[in-house]
């Protein structure tokens, strides 16, 4: 024994220890059993995503503890993929300065963002028009068509128009594709009162909340669905967006909570 304790460098209390393995106590067992049930609910969440939401659950538990037993438990986010850019701005229609960058918002309805994306089906692409308030992240009107007219984006604007109903003074950011500068657009939000901002040629940035929910949605959840056609992809989708992501998915930009709930509590963190 002594000879086993200087091969290894460990006192005899300390080689005991290493041969009997360390029985979890119920409370690590639950805190683990909790922590894997989250991982196979929100695939994408990272470390600390999941500590919130097992202190949400009633857990005293800190990142760094977090992060060790999702490393022991082998428990990795899905990996991002890039997607393909779906704005034509190669039109002689009217563009607007961009407002958005300018802003400091204290309240809904005071910033829309816009984009459109690709998703791909068994045997056909498909394409999603979004609207999302930047100052809750929710999302506020969505299309799925099977063309890029601007009749996608003209839809996704008229749910969140006939929802929110939003006072004059409203700006409506977006990128300078030809579904947005078109006129049927425009107008429809002129008659709202809206002011039309749009972001700066060649610059993803200037839309980077809606570019990070995009990423978001293609990783949470078009991944991980083999859609049979149209109809089921458009069910799944509507069903992530209202119900997932705006009502349950926590956001880091907002205090790790979901945007309804973020609204609900006047724009405040818990």
């Amino acid at each position: 024994m002594n000879a086993l304790c200087q091969m290894t460098g460990l006192n005899r209390a300390g080689f005991y220890r290493r041969r009997v393995p360390r029985q979890a106590s119920p409370v690590e067992m639950e805190l683990r059993d909790e922590m894997q049930k989250i991982a196979l609910e929100w695939p994408a969440y990272g470390y600390r995503r999941i500590t919130e939401e097992l202190q949400h659950r009633g857990f005293e538990v800190n990142h760094k503890r977090v992060l060790r037993m999702m490393r022991q438990d082998n428990l990795l986010c899905v990996r991002r993929r890039l997607f393909v850019v779906t704005t034509d701005s190669r039109h002689n229609l009217p563009v607007y300065p961009n407002l958005a960058r300018q802003m400091t918002l204290t309240a809904v309805n005071q910033l829309w963002v816009a984009d459109i994306t690709y998703i791909r089906l068994r045997t056909e692409f498909v394409y999603l028009a979004v609207i999302l308030d930047a100052f809750s992240r929710r999302v506020i009107g969505w299309a799925l068509g099977r063309t890029l007219e601007a009749e996608l984006a003209v839809t996704a604007l008229r749910m969140a128009l006939t929802d929110r109903q939003p006072p004059p003074g409203l700006v409506h950011h977006s990128d300078r594709g030809v579904q947005y500068a078109s006129a049927a657009y425009t107008e429809m939000l002129k008659q709202h009162g809206a002011i039309i901002s749009m972001s700066r040629k060649g610059n993803p940035y200037d839309n980077a909340a809606c570019e990070s929910f995009l990423k978001t949605l293609k990783q949470e959840e078009v991944y991980r669905n083999e859609y049979r056609g149209f109809h089921d992809a458009q069910a799944s989708i509507g069903e992530f967006l209202e119900l997932v992501y705006n009502q349950t998915r926590l956001h880091s930009a907002l205090g790790y909570l979901p945007p309804a709930e973020f609204e609900q509590n006047g724009g405040a963190a818990q």
